[in-house]
């Protein structure tokens, strides 16, 4: 795969995990705007974003085709660590723009920057520590 693939496919996946997040998240909205509500719907859109990131990238970013529960238990659960810190910079960087505009534009404004700003961590992190096949070597 040559390097530009590489980086429209993993552009085009983040704004597939990040509409799906944002949608989640506008759903659980629908039920309230409180702190709590805000929280959940954080929660949730991340959750959903982060599977179906994990699944695309597996197979189109990484190119792993491995299957079986073991395989997708270890590496989904290392995919999961290298996004908690990654999860902080969205978090953060959404929750700042609502506390200071409190509007659903700025809040998903902030979600889009800070899951920008995550994504681009996330990809280094995850070649090194996750998808570790020595091919992937050559992509990079």
């Amino acid at each position: 795969m040559t390097l530009r693939t590489l980086v429209l496919r993993y552009a085009a996946f983040a704004v597939i995990a990040t509409v799906a997040n944002l949608a989640v998240q506008r759903a659980v909205l629908q039920f309230g705007d409180t702190g709590a509500y805000f929280a959940a719907a954080v929660g949730a859109g991340t959750i959903v974003g982060l599977f179906i990131k994990y699944l695309l990238d597996k197979r189109w970013i990484f190119l792993d085709l491995e299957t079986g529960l073991k395989n997708h238990s270890r590496k989904f659960s290392l995919y999961t660590a290298m996004g908690i810190v990654t999860t902080a910079i969205f978090w953060g960087t959404e929750t700042s723009f609502w506390l200071v505009w409190r509007t659903d534009l700025m809040r998903e404004l902030g979600a889009v920057i800070g899951l920008s700003i995550g994504y681009v961590v996330k990809y280094n992190l995850d070649r090194r520590f996750v998808f570790t096949d020595p091919q992937l070597e050559a992509m990079t």
